[in-house]
């Protein structure tokens, strides 16, 4: 009964540190994305329609690998429309990032629409398994995620330059250092990993697309690289609480001493911890100096 509570614990981790790690690049980086909860249901779609129309023609299991990587590459090809308005156009990013947001909620229902004729996608027959030890792939994926943003952030020089770039762009521009370059490859980055996480979690937690499908995980993930300070361990740990308190939900209809207790207690708890936790942190310095704010070349 551990390991199953734990399978589900991790199921909902998963999606959140990979998303949440994505964003703490694009941060360090310069630029702000709120728009990862919108990346994750362009992913969530666009992998739950690849899967479902790749098994239908038969072919296998390969089919889940296919959608994860169409659904990463088109969420960062979408993220690129934020990185084109913060970094070359020098707009709000907080706008910027709440308009991918909106996009993707009109967008999912259209691209559905036009292949299914309703604003869901269509069922597949079986998503990711899990393995001997009774966890999904996903918990690996996002193992891997975070390991190496830590690696390239800590040890290597690009991971320098990106810190630079969020921290003293000016600086960084004076020594050769292409900020708008780094910022991009940041903003890129957190598109491919909220789509791969978006994937991730529709090919684990139910059998098809819907509009209401990451239920604002994304902002949870957002949150997350606020609560974690902005470093990868301190996302992952804010992940994983972040991702206890989705499950507690689940585990409560399990536990006959909590269900007298309403279920929406518990279906509230995941973002009343996450308002906590950006109380407690609001104001802190610790997020990087230049984050949110467009470089220009040359100004002073």
């Amino acid at each position: 009964m551990i390991i199953g509570y734990l399978s589900l614990i991790m199921m909902l981790v998963a999606p959140i540190l990979i998303t949440a790690t994505g964003g703490m690049i694009c941060e360090r980086s310069g630029v702000v994305n709120v728009g990862l909860d919108g990346l994750m249901s362009i992913g969530a779609c666009t992998a739950a329609i690849v899967h479902q129309q790749l098994e239908l023609a038969g072919c296998g299991r390969i089919s889940l690998v296919i959608a994860l990587v169409v659904g990463a590459v088109v969420s960062g090809l979408v993220s690129l429309v934020h990185g084109v308005a913060s970094i070359d156009m020098k707009a709000d990013q907080t706008i910027s990032g709440t308009g991918i947001n909106l996009l993707a909620g009109g967008l999912t229902v259209f691209v559905c629409q036009r292949f299914y004729g309703t604003d869901r996608s269509k069922e597949f027959m079986l998503g990711m398994t899990k393995d001997a030890l009774g966890f999904y792939p996903t918990l690996y994926i996002s193992f891997a995620v975070i390991v190496l943003a830590w690696f390239v952030l800590y040890k290597t020089p690009f991971g320098m330059h990106l810190r630079a770039c969020g921290e003293h762009p000016a600086a960084a521009d004076s020594v050769g250092i292409n900020v708008r370059r780094i910022r991009y490859i940041g903003v890129l980055t957190s598109g491919l990993l909220g789509g791969l996480a978006g994937g991730c979690a529709v090919l684990t937690q139910t059998i098809q697309y819907t509009d209401t499908f990451t239920n604002g995980r994304g902002f949870i993930a957002l949150a997350a690289v606020a609560f974690g300070r902005w470093t990868p361990l301190g996302v992952f740990g804010a992940s994983m609480l972040f991702g206890a308190s989705l499950a507690l939900a689940t585990i409560s209809s399990m536990i006959p001493a909590l269900k007298v207790v309403p279920s929406q207690v518990f279906n509230i708890i995941p973002y009343l911890v996450t308002l906590i936790a950006l109380i407690i942190f609001s104001g802190r310095d610790y997020a990087p100096k230049a984050s949110g704010i467009p470089y220009e070349k040359g100004a002073s």
